[in-house]
């Protein structure tokens, strides 16, 4: 995921810092008690500690204030100062935006009219610290030292719901400001009003990562306002609304008969009406509490593991929760949503969802979808695909009705791919299928010299190797739906194309690099370790060593483009075992969670330890599988090596844990790794089973010594999905030492 600033505040002592998980909570739910929302919010993992339910509309979670880059989510670890709490946030992304419609207890009348040149300037901020924060699966606490005021968020589909307990007899106030300059976006234009004595309602416009964003909001109190206070633009307005590029209020409520203050507050990107409609207004917060405990308890149960090391089930739990919370529910209560083009349609039998981060979420975290929840994955597909109606192009990476060009590739058509293969229903194939044609013979974004040259060519665009792999393979993956649909001539066309990674091959140097346009000559001087983010480079936010092996839909090609399985192999290890110097001037800030010069805290290095299955080696996968998971994956806060990057970093450990990874995500096939658990139980939608033994297991032994499937030997090291489906069970003998015969089957 691209970044816009390095901030240089990483706070070290973070990684030594556990977590506690109180598995006491809730003693009926066993999956929840496993979760702890704080990993990740330390280091780079970017994620955010706040209230959510599974794919929710909102994500109600306390904002520092600081608009920097491991403040994406608007929340870090090492932070102490809280601005407020917003109700929309991005789990793990590289660049900030959201934390919208900001609310923020306090005890006392503040002047809202002063200019805050900074978060310090913020007359309602307030330390915290994290020994009073509570978060878990729907619930998130924290104690406001400076007011003495107790906060509590808890969240259904559509709405949040604050709970706030002051002192006896103290002051009882609410700050909203819809202004929050101190963030990643500007408020363009704003809008507060005060409708009676328990409603307010209003909407914020604003610009940042996404150009044009619109969100209405409706908020109902507990208790009548006493009082409020208006402004606009730093100036206090008389009456009961306000408009502006800044408006903010704060409101007033009678204190004596109870210490507790409740606010219900809906969203929408369509209007105020519809935010109205998206409020439930008969839950309680204790019930809207339990229930979320509840849906997150179900959506956590849908696989299993069995183990005595408690520290693997926090972090089993805590990937599969952070993998159910992004994509994010877009579509109101009554079907409508805003497009990018400001129109409001209406879906249709489907749920419409946004914060579709592709380029990371199309390698693990959407076939995991496939497994978890296929409908879903529908809906997600023709969220798409109603984006593809206003555009005429298929979504790269979409927020809230903005388009926001992000990161390389049109990685919506292998998810489109991927669930048609695996055989969900719900989507037309047929306009899926043109609009993935459509897109990649359309001549955005380098299309044009890829058309043209049959690569791009380095002197003509930045990133030329990278995008011209994901284009290759975009194209593999129309070629795959072109065949199944019976459209032979474009199974022919986007097949020939699927082999431009062949232009890019070096032999010599066994690295994927830049080409000129007259198809002769390489970029010099080449250096594999160098790295310069986004502009004259040939790679991504990396370099040569992690951007050459992005050939996942023909492996058995490439590898004879090395020369055969040995000196694939030898260069494939050697990513591992080379220094981790990265050169240049502007490295890549995602260039993180390095082991050797593979970077697992980025993407595009998550499926290369399983290339050695292809090349006759299943063993070396084994082995650096289990060294990934590891070293890459902690409890403390800092235990992501990267950016989340909503659902990627986590869908990669809840696949590699049990055992089995989509290395070629569109494929339908899974390739086999080394299992952690004993047991691994995936409750199947259909209704069936599907578990995976690991016989001897441990931090020793985790090399398959056999396999059987079902009883019978199974002596391959990938299995499809169709007859995971089919339920059943694989059973793995592990050993201390790699059986080199096995997996060695085609």
């Amino acid at each position: 995921m691209k970044k816009i600033t390095l901030l240089s505040l990483t706070v070290i002592f973070i990684a030594s810092c556990k977590i506690k998980v109180d598995k006491n909570q809730h003693p009926q739910s066993f999956a929840t008690n496993y979760v702890d929302p704080f990993i990740g919010t330390g280091g780079h993992g970017h994620t955010y500690p706040g209230a959510t339910v599974p794919f929710g509309m909102l994500q109600v979670s306390p904002d520092n204030g600081i608009s920097s880059w491991d403040w994406c989510s608007g929340y870090h670890y090492s932070d102490s100062i809280v601005s407020g709490f917003s109700h929309l946030h991005l789990s793990g992304t590289g660049i900030g935006d959201l934390a919208d419609i900001l609310f923020m207890p306090t005890n006392k009348k503040l002047d809202l009219t002063a200019k805050a040149a900074s978060r310090d300037f913020l007359p309602y901020k307030s330390k915290y610290s994290h020994a009073n924060e509570k978060a878990i699966p729907g619930y998130y606490q924290v104690f406001l030292e400076d007011p003495k005021i107790n906060v509590e968020l808890t969240s259904t589909q559509r709405t949040a719901y604050h709970k706030y307990t002051y002192n006896n007899n103290d002051t009882q106030s609410v700050v909203v400001d819809l202004g929050f300059a101190i963030n990643w976006d500007k408020a363009t234009k704003t809008a507060i009003t005060v409708e009676d004595a328990n409603t307010i309602s209003g909407y914020r416009y604003s610009t940042g990562w996404a150009k044009n964003q619109k969100v209405f909001f409706v908020a109902k109190f507990s208790k009548p306002i006493t009082e409020s206070i208006i402004t606009a633009d730093k100036k206090v307005v008389s009456g009961k609304n306000a408009e502006g590029e800044n408006t903010a209020l704060q409101l007033f409520f009678d204190s004596k008969n109870s210490k507790e203050l409740g606010v219900k507050v809906a969203l929408s990107s369509v209007s105020i009406a519809n935010a109205k409609d998206n409020l439930e207004e008969n839950k309680e917060f204790e019930k809207v509490k339990t229930d979320a405990s509840a849906v997150w308890n179900k959506a956590l149960n849908k696989i299993t593991v069995e183990t005595p090391v408690d520290s693997l089930k926090t972090i089993f739990y805590t990937s599969l929760y952070h993998a159910q919370v992004a994509p994010v529910t877009y579509s109101d209560k009554n079907g409508q949503f805003r497009t990018e083009d400001d129109k409001i349609v209406t879906s249709k039998n489907y749920t419409a969802y946004s914060t579709l981060s592709l380029w990371d979420t199309f390698r693990a975290e959407n076939p995991l979808l496939t497994i978890l929840d296929p409908n879903r994955v529908s809906d997600m597909v023709n969220s798409m695909l109603a984006y593809y109606e206003t555009k005429k192009i298929l979504p790269v990476w979409t927020l809230y009705a903005n388009e926001t060009n992000t990161m390389t590739g049109y990685h919506s058509i292998p998810v489109i791919v991927d669930a048609y293969m695996k055989g969900i229903k719900g989507f037309d194939a047929e306009k899926a299928f043109e609009a993935m044609k459509a897109t990649m013979m359309q001549d955005e974004r380098g299309l044009n010299f890829y058309k043209k040259y049959g690569y791009i060519p380095y002197n003509l665009l930045d990133e030329s190797v990278t995008i011209t792999l994901e284009y290759a393979y975009d194209d593999w993956c129309v070629a795959q739906m072109a065949k199944a649909l019976g459209k032979q001539a474009d199974y022919e066309f986007f097949s020939k194309r699927a082999k431009a990674y062949e232009y890019l091959f070096d032999s010599k140097s066994g690295f994927m690099r830049g080409k000129s346009e007259d198809g002769k000559s390489w970029n010099e001087p080449f250096d594999p370790k160098h790295s310069n983010h986004r502009e004259h480079t040939d790679y991504t936010e990396g370099n040569a060593w992690q951007h050459s092996w992005f050939v996942p839909h023909n492996v058995d090609n490439f590898i004879k483009l090395h020369g055969g399985n040995d000196i694939f192999t030898k260069r494939l290890e050697q990513l591992f075992t080379e220094s981790s110097e990265i050169t240049g001037n502007n490295v890549s800030a995602d260039i993180s969670g390095l082991i050797g010069q593979y970077a697992h805290g980025n993407e595009p290095s998550h499926h290369i330890a399983y290339m050695f299955n292809h090349a006759g080696q299943p063993w070396r996968t084994q082995y650096w599988v289990r060294h990934i998971l590891d070293t890459q994956y902690n409890t403390t806060a800092n235990g992501l090596s990267g950016n989340e990057d909503c659902g990627q970093m986590s869908a990669w450990y809840v696949f590699s844990s049990m055992g089995l990874y989509p290395m070629n995500p569109a494929s339908g096939e899974y390739e086999i790794g080394s299992p952690i658990f004993e047991k691994s139980t995936l409750n199947l939608p259909n209704g069936k089973t599907f578990v995976i033994e690991a016989e001897n297991v441990s931090e020793k032994n985790f090399y398959i010594q056999s396999a059987t499937l079902n009883g019978k030997e199974f002596n391959k090291s990938a299995i499809s999905h169709q007859e995971m489906l089919q339920g059943g069970v694989l059973h793995f003998v592990m050993g201390a030492q790699p059986n080199k015969n096995w997996g060695l089957t085609n």
